[in-house]
């Protein structure tokens, strides 16, 4: 008999609001491991709730599938300090583009002159102008 709390994938997906596929992707990726009842059904349960809960949470936070399923492979997301601190310093980073991207679009709504006639505009596109040679990625 079904316990009140478990659910089936459909029930899970219509709860967090997405497709069958993501959850069964997740379990292919060995972030989820539902129970299997009779005839092979998934059933998910109030811990597996709070696991699909973390996982939105990082992927909003920008971890991707291979560092939440290090994260959530032990009992505590602290056992993996190096990736969490890698991953603080890669959001810094998006962090300092999107706040300059932010000053370049308030310049641009405040500056009375075209692109073509502001300094400041000017010298960010020249900024973005790869040398003779292209760039280089070594």
């Amino acid at each position: 008999m079904k316990s009140s709390e478990d659910l089936s994938i459909g029930e899970l997906a219509e709860r967090f609001g997405l497709p069958t596929h993501v959850l069964r992707h997740w379990e292919s990726m060995g972030l989820l491991r539902p129970a299997r009842q009779t005839g092979g059904r998934r059933s998910y349960g109030h811990a597996d709730l709070e696991r699909v809960a973390l996982i939105r949470m990082g992927k909003e936070a920008g971890f991707t599938l291979p560092e939440l399923r290090s994260l959530l492979s032990t009992a505590s997301p602290m056992d993996h300090r190096d990736l969490l601190r890698r991953h603080v310093a890669k959001l810094e980073e998006r962090i300092s583009r999107a706040r300059a991207a932010k000053e370049l679009i308030e310049h641009a709504l405040a500056c009375p002159h075209s692109f073509a006639e502001c300094e400041h505009a000017r010298e960010r596109i020249a900024a973005h102008i790869p040398p003779p040679g292209g760039l280089t990625d070594v």
